[in-house]
């Protein structure tokens, strides 16, 4: 008995679907990989040959956890510790080079002129979010998320709570935060005496306290399990990110996944909770704008009423605030640890700071137009930002086939801005690249640097981040009550051990010891 034609045609069509298939999934793990390789290679770009699916990632993996297996000494170069991966290939292949994250290569942007053209073009440079596994969109909420018009109407409504105005609403809270973190250090220390304090969970539960006044205008007790519940989804998603990506593997019950969604879900609820009783009170005008989520509130209300097209929904608003406490956190917490460890080091530069602060605010309660006259304590924070950047390395992804500088990328192809080897480079800050020196910020940032793009801890361009002057002023704050009340030097039990998460930070923490004046 024969087959029927209509089953001949079937079976021929499933086969042809199949080759087809097939053939898509060769292109996908083996064929597009090796194109875009070819293209790098005839442009003078050196890297490993591509390897089937992984690319660099198991070796790199290897390299990051033995740098991290034990501490450094204190005059050690912390590249090593943080970037051992980024150093091997570009000490290996020089620096036009580029490296494999799973089946994408990723090019290193070393010059700064090509870095200040790769983060000003962000219609074309974006966000490379979707080369990631997709579980890691969790933590990445929020403005930071978005691309395209979609970006500008947000960062439009979003920058009005990050105006100079609207900051100056929230220097209260900035104030009464660190002033609970002082009085704290203050009961410990005794009179005329010192003592040793691991400053950097007092700092992280300070800026924790300065978002959750802002953000909520509540205080860190009401936001802290937020703020637990924040920090584990980031070592999470960290673990992703730094995994080799299968397709699909999100849907797997596995113990991770499980978790990640219990979280999400419970920060969710939680900030659900807070935004539907600040809506609330600001309908029955029980209280003003004067944190981040009261206006961004109103200014959603304003847009909607105005029927404009830039109106957010409660998802919208939820990772907004997600983001918020996500990244204004862990930026400004680093940056004060990094500072107090450099300047335990460089007590020079500790006697200078403090002698500007007494000169500026006396004991008097530190008033925006005195923290903006703080020229000494500005060029260290930002010698700090350059030896020790929150962020060692951004990344981008070509949207499409673009020309940067003499080289053609490829729609696709990754871009890795290493802030941390050019912030170190001797050929843009001279010999003593290594060394701690304000003083080369004495002029400003324009005047230290050959190039825009040599020094860019808050990032460059349209996609600067947004909360950098609300990082800076609390930062300056905090600094002007501490070093008016103590001095400090670094511990015997201190261990120098800089690691990423997501931002730099002491992976032992930082045990310093406490002078009270």
């Amino acid at each position: 008995m024969g087959i029927s034609l209509e089953t001949s045609f079937a079976i021929t069509g499933l086969i042809g679907l199949s080759i087809y298939l097939f053939y898509r999934f060769l292109d996908w793990i083996w064929f597009t990989p090796k194109k875009l390789e070819k293209c790098l290679r005839d442009q003078g770009l050196k890297g490993n040959p591509y390897r089937l699916f992984v690319g660099d990632q198991y070796e790199s993996g290897k390299l990051i956890k033995q740098a991290l297996s034990k501490p450094i000494g204190i005059e050690d170069d912390i590249k090593k510790r943080i970037v051992p991966h980024i150093l091997q290939a570009v000490q290996t292949h020089g620096k036009q080079s580029f490296m494999w994250v799973g089946r994408k290569p990723r090019v290193f942007v070393t010059e700064p002129e090509l870095v200040r053209e790769v983060l000003t073009k962000y219609y074309k440079f974006q966000k490379n979010h979707h080369d990631l596994d997709p579980i890691t969109q969790f933590l990445f909420t929020g403005i930071g998320s978005l691309e395209g018009d979609t970006w500008s109407k947000r960062r439009k409504l979003i920058t009005t709570a990050f105006q100079f105005e609207k900051l100056k609403l929230m220097l209260p809270a900035f104030y009464l935060s660190c002033r609970d973190m002082v009085s704290k250090w203050e009961e410990k220390v005794p009179e005329g005496g010192s003592t040793e304090i691991d400053v950097w969970h007092d700092l992280e539960t300070l800026t924790g306290d300065v978002i959750a006044r802002t953000l909520f205008g509540s205080n860190y007790q009401e936001g802290k399990r937020i703020f637990e519940l924040m920090r584990e989804l980031t070592s999470l998603v960290i673990d992703v990110c730094r995994s080799v990506h299968i397709p699909g593997q999100r849907f797997l019950p596995t113990k991770r996944n499980t978790r990640l969604r219990a979280i999400d879900k419970e920060v969710r609820a939680r900030i659900t909770v807070i935004i539907d009783k600040k809506m609330k009170a600001m309908n029955d005008k029980q209280t003003v704008a004067s944190d981040f989520l009261g206006i961004l509130l109103e200014c959603n209300r304003n847009e909607i009423q105005s029927q404009g097209d830039s109106r957010m929904s409660l998802d919208d608003i939820i990772g907004e605030c997600k983001l918020f406490y996500f990244a204004g956190q862990d930026t400004t917490s680093t940056l004060l640890v990094w500072t107090m460890v450099l300047l335990s080091r460089y007590p020079e530069w500790q006697t200078r700071a403090r002698e500007e602060v007494f000169e500026v605010f006396g004991n008097k309660q530190p008033d925006y137009d005195g923290i903006s006259r703080l020229k000494v304590v500005t060029m260290i924070f930002n010698e700090v930002l350059r030896l020790y950047t929150p962020v060692a390395e951004l990344t981008k992804v070509a949207h499409e086939d673009t020309q940067l500088g003499k080289y053609k990328i490829p729609a696709g192809v990754q871009l890795l801005m290493p802030q941390i080897l050019l912030h170190h480079d001797t050929a843009i800050w001279g010999e003593d690249a290594m060394e701690f020196n304000p003083e080369r910020f004495a002029e400003g940032v324009t005047k230290a640097t050959k190039s825009q793009g040599a020094f860019f801890p808050f990032s460059l361009g349209p996609r600067m981040c947004i909360g950098q002057n609300f990082a800076m002023l609390e930062a300056k704050m905090a600094m002007a009550l501490v070093l008016r009340r103590f001095s400090f030097t670094l511990s015997p039990s201190y261990v120098h051990a800089p690691y990423t998460l997501i931002t730099m930070q002491p992976q032992f923490g930082a045990h310093l010891i406490l002078h009270k004046l």
